[in-house]
């Protein structure tokens, strides 16, 4: 614990149930964040500038324009280069607080991905968009026994919630199922105030620095929030005995196994196309391939080219998101046509 290391964070140290234990166990604190957009630049934020020893984030997306608006890490340069979220999150993150590991990983979070992603994570924490991802994330948080920490917003409010197996409910305790498609609102048909945004992201960061500094004192309920009337509320939640994941011990999130996956990403416009495991692209041979057929923009990271009045962005695990409809048919043949099998 050097001079410098005291200076930074000595306004944290001195507030009560903290101090300088507190710290330690932070820097050597090692916790995973799935999604890096919204909810996920403000936690992700709090977290390495509170010292957190190691940040890993997972991140499938690249940034737009319409990003800006609430996705407090990023800027317009960082849209311009058409950098993944996950990479210009680590950039502006290691420039905040340099004494902190900050490891992006751009790609999709599936039954795949997600095991290897926590590997040695003491905890997870929600930054994601979607029930799958969180349904996935808590079979794994279940079956692992890893807590985590849940959070969404819409509109003006949010909730949030901190699971830790054994010690109470799991999420499908509160929604045991996820709703079917259409039937809840999303932040591309209602939208989203960025100060809710804030407020959720910072609950879940103080959520997290709890289960590392002082877990006794964590959330032990739905807190919900609504800033329009400013209204906050938390709501007891029982364990379910019957509960699929933490009753049952059943985890069909986590044992499913596609070789291929194409989900229509709501209120995008857009397709991704996820090929089985184990693959790779060479984007440079992809981009050479892709200049004959239409205007191609590229940098380490992605292959993005205009075709068919579609934009298709290629990743280097082989991922794609196809820009310009919602019909997955449409993708896959788009995909087999310019990216190949």
């Amino acid at each position: 614990m050097t001079e410098a290391w005291d200076s930074r964070y000595h306004r944290q140290m001195l507030v009560e149930g903290f101090g300088r234990e507190g710290q330690r166990r932070l820097a050597a604190a090692r916790v995973g964040l799935v999604g890096c957009g919204a909810l996920g630049s403000v936690i992700a934020g709090h977290l390495v500038r509170a010292g957190v020893g190691h940040l890993r984030i997972i991140d499938r997306d690249f940034l737009e324009f319409n990003n800006l608006q609430r996705q407090m890490l990023y800027t317009e340069a960082d849209v311009t280069d058409r950098l993944p979220k996950a990479v210009a999150a680590a950039r502006h993150l290691r420039a905040a607080n340099s004494e902190v590991t900050v490891e992006p990983v751009v790609g999709n979070v599936d039954p795949f991905s997600i095991v290897a992603f926590a590997e040695g994570r003491d905890l997870l924490v929600d930054g994601t968009d979607n029930f799958s991802t969180r349904f996935l994330v808590n079979d794994l948080s279940v079956s692992r026994g890893l807590p985590w920490v849940y959070g969404g917003v819409i509109m003006s409010s949010g909730m949030t919630m901190t699971f830790v197996p054994g010690e109470g409910p799991c999420l499908r305790c509160v929604f045991p199922e996820i709703p079917p498609p259409g039937s809840t609102p999303t932040c591309d048909t209602v939208g989203v105030l960025n100060t809710a945004v804030g407020v959720v992201g910072s609950l879940e960061a103080n959520e997290v620095l709890k289960l590392i500094v002082e877990p006794e004192a964590r959330n032990r309920g739905l807190l919900t929030i609504d800033l329009r009337s400013l209204v906050f509320e938390s709501v007891d939640i029982a364990r379910d005995p019957d509960c699929p994941a933490c009753g049952r011990r059943l985890f069909p999130f986590l044992e499913a196994r596609e070789e291929e996956t194409a989900v229509s990403l709501c209120g995008r416009d857009a397709v991704q196309i996820v090929p089985r495991p184990g693959g790779s692209v060479h984007l440079d041979q992809l981009r050479a391939r892709l200049e004959a057929v239409g205007e191609v923009r590229a940098n380490p990271y992605l292959v993005e080219v205009d075709v068919e009045g579609k934009t298709i962005t290629v990743f280097p695990d082989g991922r794609a998101i196809i820009k310009g409809t919602d019909d997955i048919s449409v993708g896959r043949v788009l995909y087999s046509r310019y990216v190949g099998q």
